[in-house]
């Protein structure tokens, strides 16, 4: 049996609310020490030695994996001006290549080789791809390590020169003005905070841009954006709780930026723009958000106008304004749909979906550039995907009210007729239902092996995604379920507020209620049980770890937040101090007492643990890698049992894990020959 790494424990002592805060290995955090690097590689090695006897299996699962993406494949093109864009994957290269061609044109043109881009680079990845409106110029920003800080690039798609000199140190967000002559972009703090904007002028040194706004706050964040209607430049400041939003003409881009509704504690919006007036999605005075509208020329708040009313049982998650409609991006009782309102004649109709369980959006999470980009358009495009269905695009004619197919998902092998999806409610100790959604083979027998994944932190949705990946452990019997649990959105905001600050335990009380309602309803056994979640969602399973060590065989936990208290008393880590109002803030004596009675770092006692599976980023801005080994190291401190502890460091990537796709294939391929392994199903189909 391979010897696990035995770190040095060299005590920090820190005195906090009467408590004595002992952290043996707060020394991980010495990203530059050499000793810190050596043991990461340690980690990996004895990683590699315990998963030996899982070689055979890892490469079976690649290979199931990639036998199921369609390589050679191209995205529906997008219109934006005068030209449709469009990517196009070809078999053996990990990233896109990016083309456009004018309306009406056969001939294409080559404008972004990704893989070019990534040369020797083991990671690469994209993070403003924006055009100018007459495709002239183009912006485009490089990570090449995973740390989420991007040098951004500008090119003549007329000559293919690049222009001026790279900017480094920008985040995601940019904005051209009218004219193409001035783009907007935003930069970090020492915290890799995005807090100013900064206008650049075509042929101009950056050394020479011009700081246009500067966000003060450290609880706040800059981010910027181009309305639909192209005549205003957005720069939106928003914490966890509150937000404000100022705007500048997009043909005036030497003009200072207008504050269009200012700033009030725990009052959130969004500007859009239309024709004389901003539209705001606002949670002033409406939980589930409403939308209002004022005359561009007198936003005073006494005069807005309400467009949409709040509802209790209702929850807007964004919009979208068109030249003829406004569309609200909606949920009710836990499913998604899309309400259409006509500007002209008031009149409102639903898009919904038949299935019990799906996934309703208007963009792809991985593309390089948001969808429905035109204004002037009664056609919405929509992505729409369940746990059994590949993702589907369609156009919506809101109009004539039709809906067009426009591609669906080649998946080779796969046939959906053999798979079944349900959703289900637990009951929490409180009483709340909680929902759960879940696929399977027809075929399986139960109880079976199962997979709990949740996140249920910021208010964000685990949404029923298809995934390529996942067919191989549901053809090897394993149900896969999600416990859409408090403290994530998908049943308002309610839903979202009951599980954060000092009502975070909701979040891991649900997750244990949902795996205790699928072990008594015959789903499967604590044996069979198995677990993931990733960075909030990795913290969720360090905490039912510590909370239920017995109610599960395994866990993954990828990038997983598990420091909690040690990372929130240092607002020098990089989105600290905008996680105050997420999760608290240690000075304060009861957020810190709270934080301390769930924090899996500070929870690891002396008793027996599942198999665990932790997963860092070397480069990780989010999650620093050293919460993750910290965490691995007390687990082998203090655990009573032989269940094996692993550490997996990314030394070339951050919180995403890696950047190309035949990479991040073997990633999950890693981690599902842990789970099947662990749940003893490593010899099925191998």
């Amino acid at each position: 049996m391979p010897t696990p790494p035995l770190p040095l424990r060299r005590p920090h002592v820190v005195s906090l609310h009467g408590d004595t805060l002992i952290d043996d290995y707060f020394w991980m955090r010495e990203r530059d020490n050499p000793a810190v690097i050596a043991h990461l590689e340690a980690e990996n090695r004895y990683t590699e030695e315990m998963m030996a006897h899982t070689a055979a299996l890892r490469e079976r699962l690649y290979n199931e994996m990639r036998s199921r993406v369609k390589e050679d494949d191209e995205s529906v093109p997008e219109r934006f001006g005068a030209f449709v864009y469009y990517s196009r994957t070809q078999t053996g290269q990990q990233y896109p290549v990016v083309y456009r061609r004018a309306i009406g044109a056969d001939d294409e043109e080559l404008l972004l080789d990704i893989n070019a881009l990534a040369g020797g680079y083991p990671f690469t990845r994209i993070g403003v791809f924006l055009p100018t409106y007459d495709g002239r110029l183009l912006a485009y920003s490089v990570d090449v390590e995973g740390s989420e800080t991007y040098t951004l690039y500008l090119k003549d798609l007329t000559t293919g020169i690049l222009l001026d000199q790279p900017i480094v140190n920008t985040y995601y967000g940019a904005a051209w003005s009218s004219d193409g002559r001035c783009l907007f972009y935003t930069t970090l703090d020492d915290a890799r905070r995005p807090y100013r904007v900064y206008r650049h002028v075509i042929g101009s040194d950056s050394a020479d841009d011009v700081l246009v706004y500067e966000e003060t706050d450290p609880l706040f964040h800059v981010s910027l954006s181009l309305t639909r209607s192209r005549a205003y430049i957005l720069i939106a400041s928003h914490s966890n709780t509150t937000s404000e939003v100022r705007a500048l003409p997009a043909d005036a881009p030497m003009n200072a930026p207008r504050l269009l509704l200012p700033r009030r504690h725990r009052i959130e919006y969004t500007a859009h723009h239309h024709g004389d007036h901003f539209y705001f999605l606002t949670n002033d005075g409406a939980l589930n958000f409403r939308v209002v509208r004022a005359l561009a020329n007198d936003l005073h708040p006494d005069r807005l106008e309400e467009v949409v009313p709040h509802r209790a049982d209702v929850m807007i998650d964004a919009i979208d304004l068109f030249a003829d409609h406004l569309v609200a991006y909606e949920r009710s009782n836990a499913q998604e749909r899309v309400a259409i309102i006509d500007l002209h004649s008031g009149e409102t109709h639903l898009l919904t979906f038949p299935e019990p369980v799906y996934t309703l959006q208007p963009w792809d999470r991985d593309a390089l550039w948001a969808p429905n980009l035109e204004f002037d358009t009664t056609v919405l495009r929509l992505h729409v995907m369940s746990l059994t269905q590949p993702r589907t695009i369609y156009e919506y004619d809101m109009t004539a009210q039709t809906l067009t197919l426009l591609k669906r998902d080649d998946v080779p092998g796969y046939d959906s007729s053999r798979y079944r999806s349900e959703r289900l409610w637990a009951t929490a100790n409180d009483g709340a239902r909680v929902p759960i959604s879940l696929v399977y083979r027809a075929d399986v027998n139960c109880p079976a092996p199962l997979l709990l994944y949740g996140y249920g932190s910021y208010g964000a949705t685990a949404d029923p995604r298809f995934s390529i990946e996942r067919i191989s452990l549901l053809d090897r019997g394993v149900i896969f379920a999600i416990a859409h649990i408090r403290g994530g959105g998908e049943l308002g905001r309610a839903w979202y507020e009951a599980g954060k600050m000092l009502h975070k335990r909701n979040t891991f009380t649900d997750f244990i209620a949902c795996a205790e309602y699928l072990i008594a309803e015959g789903y499967t056994t604590p044996k069979q049980l198995a677990i993931m979640g990733r960075s909030a969602g990795g913290l969720l399973v360090g905490a039912i770890v510590t909370m239920r060590p017995d109610l599960m065989r395994c866990a993954v936990a990828d990038v997983p937040f598990v420091d909690v208290v040690n990372t929130m008393l240092d607002p020098s880590i990089p989105l600290t101090a905008i996680e105050f109002e997420e999760w608290g803030n240690p000075a304060n004596a009861e957020q810190y007492a709270y934080m301390q009675s769930y924090s899996p770092y500070d929870n690891t006692t002396p008793r027996a643990y599942p198999a665990i599976l932790a997963t860092a980023g070397l480069h990780d801005p989010r999650v620093q890698y050293w919460e993750p080994a910290k965490w691995v190291a007390k687990l082998r401190d203090v655990k009573t049992n032989d269940a094996p502890v692993l550490l997996k460091t990314d030394m070339t990537a951050g919180h995403a894990g890696p950047s190309g796709r035949y990479d991040r294939l073997r990633e999950t391929a890693f981690e599902y020959a842990f789970l099947l392994d662990c749940l003893g199903l490593a010899s099925e189909m191998c």
